[in-house]
């Protein structure tokens, strides 16, 4: 399963050095790099087409930016439970590439309609909405829970080698048709049809095998969900008497995939029990409802630096090879100090984004600055945020918490985008930038409190 053995180290110092990342997550890194190409083709040129070619106020344009990320927030939660419940999360996670791939037909079918193209951006968000949490739950499922976060970071490493060439694709295929936008939703929907064949053929399912149940256990309890037998608890006890103190983020043994009887809606809403998701729910929330979308940074940006059109889809290429050089090392880091702080440290990061755009400095060292540390926010919270979910989750619910998760970020995100669009409206864009700036520092703070009391609470 692995491209080379996994040994397990003696000491704590060393035990995250021999965990080599699957093979299976290098295929789904392919998979996002390959899709990443054809969504950052898109994403890369939206905002100037919408506010440049269709005219569209900020107000207006902050609505379609929330729907490109929070509209199909439930659906979210919707693929993550039928995937648990099916146990095909491969299936759920190619449905969702396979709608997000018609969706660029859609928008070159769309032209300059607004109707239409809010129509493309949903069902397009609808097949991201699908395929996140499987494919997420997948590298959790094909990877020890104490080397999550490398795995992830890998992942994203790759996803954001997709996110970097995109930019790069969309200018060349601008260049080569004479500036025409519907030629790079054509060569974006060619490359997305790619990534679906790729999954298809290289990533593999974790297929569930039997396992005895004790006579004694009920048949309407759920799966064991971690070390909550005596003998267990003794054990990891025993254990972590000979290897030193774990990290409190890597609490959660490795659980195999077993064959359970199919979840059902009680045993999903069970997982809210668990004080530590709630708090990490909560916190990301809160985090979620003070972060604006990248095209109004980089709008910003672009009018702050007279950044040329014809240049904008450069922004998100800097974001991108900042993410890209980070995505691992950041990863590594989180699971060697602990995955909560690395998290909350890429949102300070962000916050610092924030403080600049509500300054006067600008010039080159401060658009640096900003897609340096932007690429900093991305890397310290994408797959960390899933490498502190997973070892909380039952292995047959893995998916739908996630889910739950990316579900509670997507409507916060889609509040804050709407709500940024209307202060930039009604009070310009430095009154939106600085009203940002108060509500970041605080959920930063309050979320803050929470995750590390919590995670002292856990320890």
């Amino acid at each position: 399963m692995y491209l080379a053995s996994v040994s397990r180290p003696a000491s704590a110092t060393n035990r995250t050095k021999a965990v080599k990342v699957a093979s299976n997550v290098f295929a789904l890194g392919t998979v996002s790099l390959v899709t990443d190409v054809s969504s950052e083709m898109v994403t890369a040129i939206l905002p100037l087409y919408l506010v440049a070619g269709l005219g569209l106020g900020p107000a207006v344009f902050g609505l379609v930016d929330g729907l490109y990320t929070g509209a199909t927030a439930l659906l979210r939660l919707a693929g993550g439970y039928l995937a648990d419940r099916a146990q095909r999360r491969k299936l759920v996670a190619g449905l969702g590439y396979g709608i997000s791939a018609v969706a660029k037909a859609a928008l070159l079918a769309a032209g300059s309609s607004l109707p239409g193209i809010g129509a493309a951006i949903v069902a397009d968000r609808a097949g991201k909405g699908l395929r996140t949490a499987p494919r997420d739950a997948l590298i959790t499922l094909s990877t020890p829970p104490e080397g999550l976060g490398r795995a992830f970071g890998v992942h994203r490493a790759m996803d954001s080698a997709g996110a970097f060439a995109g930019p790069l694709v969309a200018l060349a295929v601008l260049a080569a048709s004479g500036q025409a936008f519907d030629a790079v939703f054509v060569v974006s929907g060619c490359i997305a049809a790619i990534g679906v064949l790729i999954l298809i053929t290289f990533v593999r399912d974790p297929r569930p095998t039997r396992t005895p149940r004790s006579p004694h256990a009920s048949h309407d309890e759920p799966a064991p969900r971690g070390p909550h037998s005596p003998r267990d608890d003794l054990a990891s006890h025993r254990q972590a008497s000979r290897d030193g103190p774990a990290s409190p983020d890597e609490l959660a043994p490795p659980a195999p995939v077993t064959a359970t009887k199919p979840v059902d809606l009680r045993q999903a809403a069970a997982l809210l029990r668990d004080v530590r998701l709630r708090a990490l729910l909560a916190g990301a929330v809160l985090l979620g409802l003070s972060t604006i979308g990248d095209g109004f940074v980089y709008l910003l940006l672009q009018r702050r630096e007279d950044i040329a059109t014809g240049w904008f889809p450069l922004l998100a290429v800097g974001t991108s090879l900042a993410y890209l050089v980070l995505a691992v090392p950041l990863g590594a880091l989180a699971d060697r100090a602990g995955r909560t702080r690395v998290f909350l440290g890429g949102y300070a990061a962000l916050l610092t984004v924030y403080l600049i755009l509500a300054t006067r400095w600008s010039g080159p060292g401060a658009l640096v600055t900003v897609l340096l540390l932007y690429g900093i926010f991305y890397a310290a919270t994408d797959g960390v945020l899933m490498a502190v979910a997973g070892p909380l989750l039952p292995p047959e619910l893995r998916t739908t918490g996630l889910a739950l998760i990316q579900t509670g970020q997507a409507l916060a995100y889609l509040v804050s985008s709407v709500l940024f669009g209307l202060a930039w409206q009604w009070f310009g864009a430095a009154g939106a930038i600085r009203a940002t700036v108060a509500a970041a520092t605080l959920t930063l703070a309050g979320s803050a409190a929470l995750l590390l009391r919590t995670r002292r609470a856990a320890a």
